[in-house]
């Protein structure tokens, strides 16, 4: 069904008319948050966000009096890059800092059960299209695309569908890019024998946690859980339809593959043995989230989407929804920023490989703050992507925090087997001393004793080559003593 960005439908204007007003709507109730109504990030005095409004309002270049503009983009073969980054990509659309801008986000395993998440659905469908003479989206990873391939063009050296580059014209090299996520919404089945519905796929991977630590038979083994999403809002938690173990799937230009190990092939479900009798009466609350949102590293021409980096890309924090603030440190002109890997639903770690990985739309307003502008604010130097909400900071750590400057020439592919938790938690502990003694003009004892006391740090994600750690401070710590 169109919605607002077709425009062959016979009632696009109509359609376009309802989209523009709901945004409006939204619009509206965004900007009158108290988050929102200090700028995105109040006076740190306040214990508020992350910049004096005095600097908020030196950043932007649009005039105080021009509106800021909406813009769409759709997920289509022709608009998404699929397991990868890359500087040199054409941006989809163009866009001034302060405008709003809708996402569209196709989870790459949707053709774990095509019938439910590709069927109907003019958009995924042109994106998985794969018959023995044509590939809608062909270079699938990083890697290679011509001469002899084992998995497919791209190698599966990356996985996520990413929609986008969006050039953002006054970002530049050393400045910051503020990504407020007004709305997350899932995308219903285009099937007509799912109205209402959404689903995801979770997908127990050779890249898992657990991969190697069965205890029970057969060891190992893949298996991929469907679940199911109330698409219109009313019912705020997911189930699971039915799983199966992934057998060895052929596609459709004669490769075999044992395991899943490149993206969206199409499953053949008269290959695979459905058991519906699971995680009865378990209701799984959902928290929709892009596990990706990245912009373009400077380091190489194509970086594998996986391991996330001081750009962002695959950080896999379920916190990162409606609502929350990303900053990001811009590393090429236009920032080039896309989005993917959204999930419904995911428990810090990812344990297992994947969350609830389910197709979403999301709006976005993103803000270019000046590095000239950034000076005495606690995002003057910022070097990695950090997180506000209403309530908290969340600041990332990696096992490498910038692994293709760190581990050179073949950081790509070492970063997998290098990365520990160890590691990741030194970032993490290391970035959030200096956060605090920044921020807050903490001494370096006074930082140490308040992260042992009142910082939470968690397990961001174990599976995506570069792990992360992340700490949680909360702004009430800094709200003072009555």
């Amino acid at each position: 069904m169109c919605q607002g960005n077709d425009p062959t439908c016979p009632h696009f204007t109509l359609h376009r008319q309802k989209l523009m007003d709901d945004l409006s709507h939204e619009r509206r109730a965004f900007l009158k948050s108290a988050f929102v109504a200090t700028g995105g990030a109040a006076t740190l005095g306040a214990g508020g966000g992350l910049i004096s409004s005095a600097a908020a309002q030196t950043t932007a270049a649009r005039p105080a009096s021009a509106q800021p503009a909406y813009h769409y983009l759709p997920a289509t073969a022709d608009t998404v890059h699929w397991g990868y980054f890359s500087k040199l990509l054409k941006p989809q659309v163009e866009i001034n800092s302060g405008d709003f801008i809708t996402i569209e986000a196709l989870t790459h395993h949707s053709n774990d059960d095509a019938e439910r998440m590709v069927e109907g659905d003019p958009g995924a469908e042109s994106v998985f299209l794969w018959t023995k003479d044509k590939k809608g989206v062909n270079r699938r990873g990083a890697g290679p695309v011509d001469g002899p391939l084992k998995k497919g063009a791209g190698e599966g050296q990356g996985v996520h569908i990413c929609t986008g580059p969006v050039f953002v014209r006054e970002a530049e090299p050393g400045d910051i890019l503020e990504v407020r996520i007004v709305d997350v919404k899932p995308r219903g089945s285009g099937n007509p024998k799912y109205a209402g519905k959404a689903f995801g796929s979770n997908a127990a991977a050779n890249w898992g946690f657990q991969y190697k630590d069965y205890i029970t038979e057969p060891k190992p083994r893949e298996v991929v859980t469907i679940y199911e999403i109330d698409a219109t809002g009313e019912k705020n938690w997911a189930k699971a339809v039915y799983n199966y173990r992934w057998t060895p799937q052929t596609d459709p230009f004669g490769i075999v593959h044992a395991t899943i190990d490149y993206p969206g092939v199409p499953v053949d479900h008269s290959k695979v043995t459905k058991n519906f009798d699971i995680l009865k009466n378990v209701r799984v609350p959902i928290r929709p989230h892009f596990g990706v949102i990245g912009l373009a590293p400077k380091e190489a021409d194509y970086v594998d989407s996986i391991p996330p980096s001081y750009v962002g890309g695959n950080m896999d924090n379920w916190r990162i929804g409606k609502g929350a603030t990303m900053y990001y440190p811009v590393a090429v002109p236009g920032a080039l920023m896309s989005v993917g890997d959204s999930h419904a639903s995911q428990g810090d770690s990812e344990l297992c490989g994947t969350a609830i990985e389910c197709s979403l739309t999301g709006t976005f307003q993103l803000i270019v703050h000046k590095k000239a502008a950034l000076e005495h604010t606690a995002l003057a130097g910022l070097n990695f992507p950090m997180l506000e909400t209403q309530d908290d900071w969340v600041l990332h750590g990696f096992s490498f925090a910038n692994y293709l400057a760190e581990l050179g020439t073949n950081a790509q592919s070492e970063i997998y087997q290098k990365s520990s938790i160890d590691l990741a938690m030194r970032d993490a502990f290391r970035k959030t001393r200096s956060f605090l003694m920044a921020t807050q003009g903490l001494t370096e004892d006074e930082a140490i004793s308040l992260m042992s006391i009142a910082v939470d740090f968690g397990i961001t994600q174990v599976v995506d080559g570069n792990w992360g750690v992340h700490a949680i401070i909360k702004k009430s710590l800094f709200a003072g003593v009555a």
